[in-house]
């Protein structure tokens, strides 16, 4: 592999320094180094991140390649910035065995323009009735160490205890999708003022908070890990930070869209906005990037759901849930958490590399900028303004809430251990 030397970036939006790729690792991180043979990119104003890890992808590949596929959704994640993805099991057919975990495992090697670490369902069939083949996904090829039944719930307490159980033995989490069914029948939207203006199906904030407390009092009853997929409400945000005040190993993510948008979108039955869990209050959404900024909120994810046109250009009623969301990600983060003073960009790779790689065990990834490591590394370049245009995503679905909105910064090239996937915004 050829050398190439990124001239002039603010490392983590710090100070301005030169770093130079040697193969696939970082080889010199100074100042005015000497190029040598080694490839320019000119890179003076923009932010030289850690490479992006989304913990929550959905790569739809087995059985619905036409929302995307392995190689269509990593070419999405290189395009917004990610060097690795991890891939939720609601497949078809589900990855609840070692065998449909490792397919995934092998496709994400073959697209070469991220890393895929799949993940294991926790429950056969996403059925909440069995556990599924956690020690032999774990064991498997593919090293399965976080197990989520995402896009439902595992509400079983007597089931999640026992996988809760289950992982300790090699250090695995369980992500929870919290929604307690009962209470969520029929629902369309957040339950609240909108809600009943509108007639629609009420998703009330109880319903996520509930799953959560039963879960923390869980895992710190059995001294295991669980991770909660996409916080939503304000009052959600108090459970986790009242758990992690006791000490106990409980972390959480939150999606882009739900740090910028809210429920008073659905007011234009634009299926876009239809999404699981719901959008939620502007008073939720505030208090969501309080909680990413202090901390309490681990990091950000994705929960990139990609959908076919028909299953989302219906009425609402009949739409499925779910927005893409890996090409927007920086952008909207950029927008609702580093322009508004909350976050800084050093922070931003903590909430964005560093803290999803370590809650997902991925070796290689959100490690320090600095010579010996190797270079995953994303540019970006905050400076840029530009209205989302889907049509030339590189994702295979365009459900973007983001159509013709401007949104800030642009990842003008990912590095995946030292081989360039973009270059200048566009897919090498």
């Amino acid at each position: 592999m050829s050398k190439i030397l990124i001239r002039g970036a603010k490392v983590l939006g710090g100070e301005t320094r030169d770093v130079l790729i040697d193969g696939e690792t970082i080889a010199e991180v100074g100042t005015d180094l000497e190029a040598g043979d080694a490839t320019v990119v000119e890179a003076a104003g923009q932010i030289l991140l850690p490479g992006l890890v989304d913990l929550h992808t959905h790569l739809r590949e087995p059985g619905r390649e036409d929302s995307e596929t392995v190689l269509t959704g990593t070419r999405a994640a290189a395009v917004g910035g990610f060097t690795a993805v991890h891939a939720m099991a609601n497949t078809f057919p589900v990855a609840d065995t070692a065998g449909v975990v490792e397919q995934v495992y092998r496709l994400g090697k073959e697209s070469g323009y991220c890393d895929v670490q799949p993940i294991g369902a926790v429950t056969v069939g996403l059925e909440g009735k069995k556990l599924a083949e956690l020690g032999a996904m774990h064991d498997s090829a593919a090293g399965v160490k976080v197990f989520s039944d995402d896009g439902k719930c595992v509400d079983d307490a007597v089931i999640m205890r026992r996988a809760l159980e289950y992982v300790k033995a090699f250090d695995g989490v369980v992500a929870q999708h919290a929604q307690e069914p009962r209470l969520t029948e029929g629902a369309q939207m957040n339950e609240g003022i909108v809600s009943a203006e509108l007639g629609l199906g009420g998703w009330p904030a109880v319903a996520e908070e509930s799953i959560i407390a039963r879960d923390v009092l869980l895992a710190a009853h059995v001294g295991s890990r669980v991770h909660i997929c996409h916080l939503s409400t304000a009052g959600s945000v108090e459970i986790v930070r009242w758990a992690k005040s006791k000490g106990w190993n409980v972390t959480a993510e939150v999606t882009p869209h739900h740090l910028l948008l809210t429920d008073d979108l659905v007011r234009t039955y634009n299926p876009v906005y239809k999404v699981n869990p719901p959008l939620r209050t502007e008073a939720d959404v505030l208090a969501l990037r309080e909680a990413l900024a202090d901390g309490t909120i681990d990091c950000v994810a994705t929960d990139h759901a990609p959908h076919p046109h028909e299953d989302k250009d219906c009425e609402w009623a009949a739409a499925a849930m779910g927005m893409v969301g890996l090409e927007t990600a920086l952008s909207v983060v950029q927008q609702t958490m580093v322009d508004t003073g909350l976050l800084d960009w050093a922070a931003v790779a903590d909430r964005m590399s560093f803290r999803p790689a370590q809650i997902g065990r991925l070796d290689g990834h959100g490690r320090p900028v600095s010579a010996g490591e190797p270079a995953n590394l994303t540019l970006v370049d905050p400076a840029y303004r530009g209205l989302v245009d889907p049509a030339g995503f590189a994702s295979r679905s365009r459900n973007t809430p983001y159509q013709g909105r401007e949104l800030p910064g642009r990842v003008t090239h990912t590095f995946l251990r030292g081989r360039a996937t973009v270059v200048d915004g566009k897919l090498a």
